[in-house]
């Protein structure tokens, strides 16, 4: 049986996600031990890195203790990686994470999938541990650096997607990027969670109920508020609502009928979703957001919700999808609004969606896979 050694972009004791996701269907496909690495920090520090560590993580449910079958490795380091000094420094103390990780892989067929460059991931990659590498490349991570870390970052994401067997790319702008560096980039984009997805919304609202457009998830610097209140201004006989921690500070002209409820758990934000007529994605368009294929978009069209969305990332790519309405101006908002809140979907579209947009269905047609049935890397 086949192991995991996963370098994670995200911490295990986070709201579950693509990572999460994926060791849950390396599982699932017969896949046996895991070794999760948490991330650890990759730039130098700045000061707005205190205020958050002041703020409570309220993104919604955090991972349980890790299962049985997974080794949970935090690699401690010196916030000084993009420095020449990072090299040395930080693998003394990696010394017996590095011995941990090669034990590991000395036992059966490992392979591993790295979530996040970084000097951990190119020193294990100098490696003959494993029987396959693979890059899953989420975010354009230089682009949320500056000054030296942005460079250094951009330097090890090529170093890091240069090196490994297999490539893949959440979004067609990622796959773009990497495919002027190499030709065989999988796009294996985002996906939903059937398993805990509610049931499908019923399009039963009454002509008396106010209609709901809604938006769930993180309010961060790359939230449109400019989209939010021109949609609110166009349909004032309509509630926006959105739900989800505030990391930026909300606008004072908001319309009245924007509405603001708090972060919740995963499951209590589903139930939310089921009382919108129409969900949400309303984000600028910029570097941050170019590569981003939003998972919110799955779950709202799991759950039967005709989408709204502004043409950032992967959206922009589906135009002309059935239920989805891209909207950059006011006038566009309005239109948007209008056919959203008459469309209907076909009685079976939403499980038919969960079926063939799951995470299961995803990573089955993945690179990883491909290895895993052939026993390793080539």
């Amino acid at each position: 049986m086949t192991q995991l050694v996963y370098l994670s972009p995200v911490p295990w004791f986070s709201f579950s996600q693509r990572p999460h996701k994926f060791v849950e269907w390396f599982r699932a496909m017969g896949g046996d031990k895991v070794i999760w690495v948490d991330p650890y920090p990759t730039r130098l520090p700045k000061l707005s890195d205190v205020r958050r560590l002041k703020q409570k993580n309220d993104h919604g449910t955090q991972q349980g203790l890790p299962p049985a079958w997974m080794q949970l490795i935090r690699p401690k380091a010196l916030p000084v990686e993009p420095l020449p000094v990072a090299g040395w420094a930080n693998r003394l103390l990696w010394q017996q994470n590095l011995a941990a990780i090669g034990s590991f892989a000395g036992k059966a067929p490992t392979l591993l999938v790295i979530g996040k460059p970084s000097l951990l991931a190119l020193s294990l990659l100098s490696t003959r541990w494993f029987k396959g590498s693979v890059y899953d490349s989420m975010d354009h991570f230089a682009a949320f650096y500056s000054g030296i870390s942005r460079y250094v970052m951009s330097q090890r994401e090529r170093a890091v997607g240069s090196r490994v067997e297999a490539l893949m790319a959440s979004s067609t702008c990622l796959q773009e990027y990497w495919r002027s560096i190499r030709a065989d980039v999988a796009l294996v984009r985002n996906a939903c969670d059937p398993a805990v997805l509610p049931a499908p919304r019923e399009p039963s609202r009454s002509r008396d109920q106010r209609p709901v457009l809604g938006y769930v998830g993180t309010i961060g610097g790359w939230f449109d508020w400019d989209a939010v209140r021109d949609l609110a201004r166009a349909r004032p006989d309509a509630l926006v609502r959105l739900v989800g921690p505030m990391a930026v500070a909300v606008p004072h002209d908001l319309p009245a009928n924007v509405e603001m409820l708090p972060p919740c758990a995963h499951d209590a934000a589903m139930r939310a979703v089921a009382e919108f007529d129409v969900g949400l994605i309303p984000f600028k368009r910029n570097q941050l957001t170019e590569s981003v294929d939003p998972i919110k978009y799955y779950e709202y069209r799991a759950m039967g919700l005709p989408v709204i969305s502004t043409r950032f990332g992967e959206m922009r790519y589906r135009a002309g999808e059935a239920g989805v309405f891209l909207a950059d101006t006011a006038d566009e908002q309005r239109a948007a609004a209008q056919l959203a809140l008459t469309f209907q979907d076909g009685a079976h579209a939403p499980m038919h969606f969960r079926e063939n947009e799951g995470w299961t269905h995803r990573f089955s047609d993945s690179p990883v896979a491909a290895m895993m049935r052939s026993g390793g890397g080539s």
